[in-house]
Formats: structure tokens, sequence, C-alpha cells
């Protein structure tokens, strides 16, 4: 569901009230479950002992700003039963605001040099890489605008000497991309590339780092959608899989 900016920006309609307390929740989270909200929707239901974002009719629909691995076994339970739909942003462009200790006043606002694209999705699923086994699962990726609201107040990383981010906010969302069941995964291994690949020769086909075509194999393979079968040198091979479970013909060396 790669949708045009005009509809990814659409605001969101009014729906029923939320059922448990949305207060807890941050900013990101909050705006993107308003952005999905329909009439008839019901909010924070309990479904199988599991607490759900959003319930539309048959369809469960959560939302995950960060840490899949930590619903993992949430989103395994309910798709064995149910329809669900995972919705995960991407900042594919982010705005740094810092502000006061007191959170009222913004000191300053600068654009991040780091632009996000639809391969950081494997920096989570890396963990989470069965998920998509599930008959019943599917994910929803948003590409953003966002602002990370940033306060100096000692509590944070090291890293950023002890700034805190203390919330994620959504300006825009710019576009979706939907993966309605695991063979749709497939489209991070270009269709020209030689079988069978190596993370090198994936990631020069895909014009990403060979750190990132490592994570794309191991979760692809993880997801039964390509199979390891031998080395090259030091180097694995891999190769697609038929939708039927058998690997694909290998070609000719």
């Amino acid at each position: 569901m790669s949708g045009a900016e005009g509809d990814a920006a659409r605001p969101a309609e009014e729906a029923s009230a939320p059922a448990i307390g949305l207060l807890n929740q941050r900013s990101l989270h909050a705006a993107i479950r308003e952005w999905y909200a329909r009439p008839g929707d019901r909010f924070e239901q309990e479904v199988d002992g599991f607490v759900v974002d959003i319930v539309r009719g048959d369809l469960l629909i959560e939302i995950q700003t960060a840490n899949l691995a930590a619903i993992s076994r949430k989103l395994m339970a309910l798709s064995a039963a149910h329809k669900v739909l995972l919705v995960y942003p991407i900042a594919a462009e982010k705005h740094i605001v810092r502000v006061t200790r007191k959170r009222r006043k913004e000191l300053s606002r600068r654009r991040s040099p780091k632009r996000g694209t639809l391969t950081d999705l494997f920096d989570e699923l890396v963990r989470a890489a069965r998920l998509p086994q599930q008959q019943g699962f599917a994910l929803e990726v948003l590409m953003t605008r966002e602002e990370e609201i940033r306060c100096d107040d000692g509590k944070g990383s090291w890293r950023r000497k002890g700034v805190s981010i203390t919330d994620r906010r959504l300006v825009e969302v710019v576009d979706r991309i939907a993966f309605s069941n695991r063979w749709d995964f497939l489209r991070f291994v270009p269709e020209g590339l030689e079988q069978p690949f190596t993370n090198k020769t994936l990631a020069q086909a895909a014009g990403v780092r060979v750190d990132v075509a490592r994570k794309i194999t191991y979760s692809l393979k993880k997801m039964g959608v390509i199979a390891e079968v031998g080395k090259r040198g030091n180097a694995l091979l891999f190769e697609r899989c038929r939708k039927a479970g058998r690997r694909a013909r290998r070609q000719p060396q």
C-alpha cells in the first residue's frame, strides 16, 4: 500500500473513545493511533489476555515505535488466532528539538543529517524475524517526518553526554509500505541478482552496507523465504525459496 503523500497525510476521522487510558502513551504512538483511526474502531481492548491498540472488526492493529522483540510473543500468540497488522514507523526525515528541563521552552531546532530508509526495518526485525511466518500476520511500515525532543537533564546516554530523548512527535506520514505475507519481503532481494548470492553481492545489488545485507539475509532465512545453500570460500551462499517451500533452481556456476 505505497500511497501518495496526499493520501498518506490524511487526518484521522472520529472514532469511539478509548477503553483504557491513553495518557501514558508517548506522542508518536498516540499520533499514529489517531492517524489510523476510523469510525467504529475500538481502542486498547483486551483480546486473549493482551491489550490491543486498535480493534477494527476482525482485524487487530498494534502500533510499535521501537523494540519489536518486546512484543514478539504477544504478536505470535494473537496472529495464531486472529488477523494482526503491526504498524512500525521509520523517520525518513527528523528534526532535533532541544527544550528546557521543564520542557516548556524550545531552545534550538536542527535537521538531523540522518535519513531513515526502508532497510532500517531490519535493525528491529532481525530480533523478531519469525513473525512474518504467522498466517495471520501483516506489517505496514510508515515512512514519517518526525521531531525528536531532547532535554539536557543529565539522565540520557553517555553518547549524548547525558542528554535525554524525551519524546518523538509525528509531523507527517509521507508513505506507507505493506507486507501482507512473508513473501513480500523478497522485495529486498533484487530480481536480477544472480543465484546463489552472498551478503556482499546482495549489498552491491541493493545499494546497502554489508552489515545491513547480513541482517536482511538472517531475517529472510528465519522467515523461510531464502535458504542457505553452501559457501564460496568463507562467504555464505543464499538462494530464493519457492513459495511451495523448495529452493529456487541454482544458476550455473
